[in-house]
């Protein structure tokens, strides 16, 4: 069954999935926990890790906004042009004084489309003199979406910013399927607008990495055959270029879990999570070495719990202006059903597979 094309967040919408309290709800079911699929938080007790804890905070992800021009329809955002949420200048400057305390070697800044933060330029260059390795998550449509954005490819090299961008697919009609008509096509152009300054060609220090997700109540395969066939794809097709393809399995939260309960799919596609779990990726999800930043200032253990509101559990440090690392180096992560998809095959994270 195809993903409903929707124009609006389920915010707008007035959905009752955009409140937190009803996906956890949906996710931690009587019906659903034990009886059909075992408890996450016992599944990894089982294996040993009691408490589970961070290995070493090293990625500062940060959310700096939940304004996007696109309105994708497994975002786990609930991102859009409707959504107005954007993290101040006086909150990325609290950011910074973290940052310059030297304990992160990256910056990984996601949103909505982070570009549309009217402060998104002068915060990479300020990490850029810190000497942070940057990773700027472009939807790439936002490059040609308006031409105050066209000049983006020139910035991002400049500053040797990282791009890593969703590309469903490499054709129109699975593309459009899940981020809306006309993206492709779009994003082709920004693709070779990148590549044109160097962006994904051998030897040139620039990073261009694409994200795939399935489109369907399904599991990535494997990512390193995937990253064969989009290489090969995107070359012979339009001559496009690019490093690496991250393969992220779709997390039951937000529009992909309102596809999941509309097309009634999600049973089966939690039973498909909870039969793939993998006790290897455990040791390696990012929550364990990454720590995100709502736009809003609060502290996550990672962009899906910041999704589901779930702060981390650090109450001396749930915010980035009392910010404590030993505190939340020290603190227990939050885990629950969702999780199961950072931890089904070869495992899933911002930066795709974990093992």
């Amino acid at each position: 069954m195809a993903i409903k094309q929707r124009t609006k967040s389920l915010k707008a919408r007035n959905s009752e999935l955009a409140d937190t309290f009803v996906q956890l709800n949906v996710l931690n079911g009587k019906d659903r926990v034990d009886e059909k699929f075992p408890s996450f938080n016992k599944k990894v007790a089982d294996l040993g890790f009691v408490p589970f804890q961070p290995t070493k905070m090293e990625i500062f992800q940060m959310n700096v906004g939940k304004m996007c021009n696109q309105t994708c329809a497994h975002c786990h955002v609930d991102a859009g042009p409707d959504r107005k949420e954007i993290m101040t200048k006086e909150t990325m400057e609290q950011c910074l004084e973290v940052l310059a305390k030297g304990d992160f070697h990256t910056v990984d800044l996601t949103g909505g489309a982070p570009e549309m933060n009217p402060h998104f330029r002068w915060f990479v260059e300020e990490c850029s003199k810190l000497g942070l390795q940057i990773i700027d998550r472009c939807n790439l449509t936002i490059i040609v979406a308006n031409k105050k954005y066209h000049d983006l490819p020139e910035f991002f090299a400049k500053h040797k910013v990282q791009v890593v961008s969703s590309l469903p697919y490499f054709s129109a009609s699975r593309t459009d399927k899940q981020r809306g008509d006309g993206v492709f096509e779009d994003s082709i152009k920004a693709l070779k607008m990148l590549n044109a300054v160097g962006y994904g060609v051998a030897n040139s220090g620039l990073e261009l990495n694409l994200v795939y997700n399935p489109t369907g109540a399904f599991l990535p395969g494997n990512q390193a055959s995937l990253e064969q066939e989009f290489k090969r794809q995107l070359q012979r097709k339009y001559d496009i270029v690019f490093n690496q393809l991250y393969a992220i399995t779709n997390l039951p939260i937000s529009r992909f879990l309102e596809y999941l309960l509309d097309s009634g799919n999600y049973e089966d596609y939690m039973e498909k999570l909870v039969n793939a779990f993998n006790p290897a990726t455990v040791q390696s999800v990012m929550c364990r070495n990454t720590i995100s930043v709502g736009w809003d200032g609060f502290l996550y253990d990672c962009d899906f719990n910041q999704m589901l509101d779930l702060k981390v559990a650090a109450p001396k440090s749930q915010h980035i202006s009392d910010f404590d690392a030993k505190a939340l180096n020290d603190r227990t992560i939050i885990l629950n059903q969702h999780c199961y998809g950072c931890t089904a095959g070869a495992g899933s994270s911002c930066g795709g597979e974990v093992v």
